[in-house]
């Protein structure tokens, strides 16, 4: 019987971003689909820019994820009392992880999950369009070892562990040279 199975507990999980167009949307449609129904997913940015960028949307259609109901939005959203508590918030760009974040209730783990901007790639359209579907499947690779994590019976630290080596996997945008 698997651990969901056993606690029945749904996680609620934000993924940040400074834009909140590109990266944070694509990681919250994978984990509406690929989550099993053990989590619900979020997504907002610091500086929201109020629109989806147009590949994100394409790249996710095509690879059969949902984009009904995705939009861009303030973090701040989800700092009231009356937004979801998170149990996991998880920064997908550089940006958004220096910046101050709003204190979040519950004490959310967090993690970061650095991985380059396909929005910032400039030239053809099949260019931009590739930079979304690396994106997408460097997202995936890490929410599927997220998602199969014994997020129930893991203590705090190993899981905090557990989270911040996901985010050094393939993709990654801290193990490039030079930066910390």
């Amino acid at each position: 019987m698997s651990d969901h199975a056993l606690s029945g507990r749904i996680y609620n999980v934000l993924f940040l971003c400074t834009g909140n167009t590109a990266r944070s949307i694509l990681a919250e449609s994978i984990l509406r689909k690929d989550g099993g129904g053990k989590f619900h997913a979020f997504s907002a940015g610091s500086q929201p820019k109020g629109s989806i960028n147009p590949f994100a949307v394409k790249v996710l259609e095509s690879f059969q994820y949902p984009s009904d109901g995705l939009r861009s939005k303030s973090w701040q959203e989800f700092a009231t009392p009356d937004a979801p508590v998170m149990d996991f918030v998880f920064t997908v760009c550089d940006n958004a992880a220096g910046e101050s974040c709003p204190v979040w209730p519950g004490q959310p783990m967090t993690a970061h999950w650095g991985i380059e901007d396909p929005a910032a790639v400039t030239g053809p359209d099949f260019e931009k369009e590739a930079a979304f579907v690396a994106a997408l499947r460097y997202l995936k690779n890490r929410i599927n070892i997220f998602t199969s994590l014994p997020l129930g019976s893991i203590d705090r630290m190993s899981l905090g562990a557990r989270l911040r080596e996901i985010g050094q996997a393939e993709g990654t945008t801290s193990s490039r040279p030079g930066v910390a």
